[in-house]
């Protein structure tokens, strides 16, 4: 084994894990999650099943990764982030029956790379955030977001743009 798991993380033994990434204390990567080269999930980061990410790609404590989600290479999730998947979300259907499964798409989450998702920001299902792009803490992301965008609020707008680095320019 070429990669670190911590003692309490739980980890599928049907998840593909990159040489060199470490999962931290009670992180859960699910069945059929793929995670590149050199990735750092915090504590309690979950990875939910068939997603995605590539490599050197840093989570941090809390984050939250469902179904659908494809997470570049060299990507930034914040404490806290949050990259969800369903548009319509209820726990019953109209008439007061459990929803199952069938009974919703996955509209998964595209974070492009080397972008940065700030801590607390939420992505809602079915938005892209371009290649290098800045998401300001605590922004709820409506809205795809252009690659080298900079975007904050609720719901985030686009306030500029940035560099690699994430100076304004």
């Amino acid at each position: 084994m070429d990669f670190f798991v911590h003692k309490t993380a739980e980890v599928s033994e049907k998840a593909r894990i990159g040489a060199g990434t470490k999962i931290w204390n009670n992180s859960q990567v699910r069945e059929s999650a793929i995670l590149g080269k050199g990735c750092i999930l915090g504590k309690n980061v979950y990875i939910d099943s068939g997603v995605t990410v590539g490599d050197r790609v840093k989570a941090g404590n809390n984050v939250s990764v469902f179904r659908g989600a494809v997470v570049e290479d060299w990507v930034f999730l914040g404490p806290h982030c949050c990259l969800t998947n369903d548009k319509y979300p209820r726990s019953v259907k109209p008439d007061g029956s459990p929803k199952s499964g069938k009974d919703w798409t996955v509209s998964g989450v595209t974070i492009k790379k080397g972008a940065s998702i700030g801590a607390g920001a939420i992505v809602l299902p079915g938005v892209t955030v371009g290649e290098w792009a800045m998401v300001g803490s605590g922004s709820v992301v409506t809205k795809d977001v252009p690659a080298y965008g900079l975007v904050y609020g609720n719901p985030a707008r686009l306030q500029g743009k940035v560099d690699k680095a994430g100076n304004k320019v």
